[in-house]
């Protein structure tokens, strides 16, 4: 049983620490971005340095106190928003942002876990290196934050998740002690490797408080095209096409559904495709090259031979970095357009390739039965990441539709894990998917998952309520 971060807490708590480190939580640290959820604290814990991070949490774990780590507030499955049981302490990084040190000829950064992505990217720029995690939250989620998601984005296809550009941690346990794992090695088999623990946990096994990162070279140049292709079925081909003509240069390869633009031309965004009308299904393709290629080229190479193999029927090749840019705004748009018209249920899935086009011809299908609906499906082809979301027909609202809510999701997801796919693609499971994890989870790996947690965290003060429930 959990005890609330009373104003008695709160006061032995501000002893253990700079002044300046505890206050009210801000509107910002308790609502999260689809406004589903608002949360409650009894204190908000902005630390400076690890050492201050580990006396917050060993005193949280002394006096059976929640502890809800913060990051950037971008997380769309409620893991930083605890709506009920005693207030817990909000601890955020967001001060905690240093660089700890680069070394170029290693391909490694280290950084502190409230550096937003986008800072961490520009440092790696500096001394002409890459790291390539991207989101369309960049500007504003953590590092910290990605790392405890396993964040996924739009490069993974080529560069992995997030846990594949960590090569260390530095944590708090849940005791308040401190995992110093911030290695920079490649190779290192001595023992469990804790880092993959911490990573992907969600906040419910420690604090990560700093990062050791993999870096890249930087390709000499890019290219990125917006292709008309007349089915999943073709993209999905075109994608093997291009892995066999252009292998290990293929940063990102996403699908896109006409619904998408109508989306954004009716919500008034001014982003419009660059056809007229628009083909019911898109791919965005982009190359990442190394010196000595030229990118339009290349490309032109890659649109020919899928135009002659019936897999491209028209086709935009980005000539500058401003077209280039204003074709990723068409894709990274298309979420916010979401937002405005409001979804039935929104689903991030993941599913074996070859079951992605069947998937997407018979889930409308299977959920007809329970209303009139429209669907808006994008997402990383790539990876076989899907965002296939329900939202009402035009001119009504999603309100309306709020008692089939939870049925058009069982049946998604019913249909989703049937297939061997995952119903938690790269957003997590947070708060809202507790109970999709209970009900497709692996039995063994749910006990395994308990053990863990009871193990590190006997006192379960770490991220209540949230992955396990």
């Amino acid at each position: 049983m959990l005890n609330p971060c009373d104003p008695g807490f709160v006061a032995r708590l501000a002893a253990l620490v700079p002044e300046g480190t505890l206050s009210a939580p801000e509107l910002r640290h308790l609502e999260e971005p689809r406004g589903r959820w608002t949360g409650q604290a009894g204190v908000l814990a902005r630390p400076r340095t690890t050492a201050e991070v580990a006396a917050v949490v060993r005193a949280c774990a002394e006096a059976r106190v929640g502890v809800v780590p913060v990051s950037g507030g971008t997380g769309l499955v409620g893991g930083q928003i605890m709506t009920s049981g005693p207030a817990p302490v909000l601890l955020s990084l967001e001060r905690m942002t240093a660089l700890r040190g680069i070394w170029p000829e290693e391909n490694a950064l280290v950084v502190e876990a409230g550096m937003v992505l986008a800072d961490v990217q520009a440092e790696a720029a500096k001394v002409g290196r890459l790291f390539p995690l991207s989101l369309a939250s960049e500007g504003s989620c953590r590092i910290g934050g990605n790392l405890a998601a396993n964040a996924g984005g739009t490069a993974v296809l080529r560069y992995g998740n997030a846990r594949d550009l960590c090569l260390g941690l530095e944590a708090v346990l849940p005791d308040g002690s401190v995992f110093n794992g911030l290695t920079r090695l490649r190779k290192d088999n001595a023992g469990y490797d804790l880092r993959h623990l911490l990573i992907g946990s969600e906040g419910t096994l420690g604090v990560i408080t700093a990062a050791s990162l993999r870096l890249y070279p930087r390709p000499a140049a890019r290219v990125v095209a917006l292709l008309a292709v007349p089915s999943p079925q073709a993209a999905l081909e075109l994608l093997a096409q291009c892995g066999a003509r252009a292998a290990g240069m293929v940063s990102g390869f996403e699908l896109v559904h006409r619904m998408g633009f109508d989306f954004l031309a009716e919500t008034g965004f001014p982003q419009r495709a660059p056809f007229d009308p628009a083909p019911d299904w898109l791919v965005l393709l982009e190359l990442e090259l190394p010196a000595g290629l030229e990118p339009e080229v290349v490309m032109a190479g890659l649109y020919e031979a899928g135009a002659a193999a019936g897999l491209v029927t028209d086709g935009v090749i980005a000539t500058s970095e401003a077209q280039a840019a204003a074709i990723w705004a068409l894709r990274e748009m298309i979420p916010l357009a979401n937002r405005k018209v409001g979804a039935v249920s929104s689903h991030d899935i993941s599913l074996p390739l070859s079951a992605i086009p069947g998937f997407i011809a018979e889930a409308p299908r299977a959920i007809a039965d329970l209303g009139a609906f429209r669907v808006n499906c994008f997402g990383h082809l790539g990876d076989g990441n899907l965002h296939w979301n329900v939202f009402p027909a035009r001119g009504h609202g999603k309100s309306e539709h709020e008692a089939v809510r939870d049925k058009v999701k069982r049946v998604v997801h019913d249909m989703v894990h049937a297939l061997g796919g995952s119903v938690a693609a790269e957003h997590g499971v947070g708060r809202l998917k507790v109970a999709d994890l209970a009900r497709y989870g692996d039995p063994g790996k749910l006990a395994a998952m308990r053990a863990i947690k009871a193990a590190l965290d006997p006192a379960g003060i770490m991220n209540p309520g949230a992955v396990l429930g």
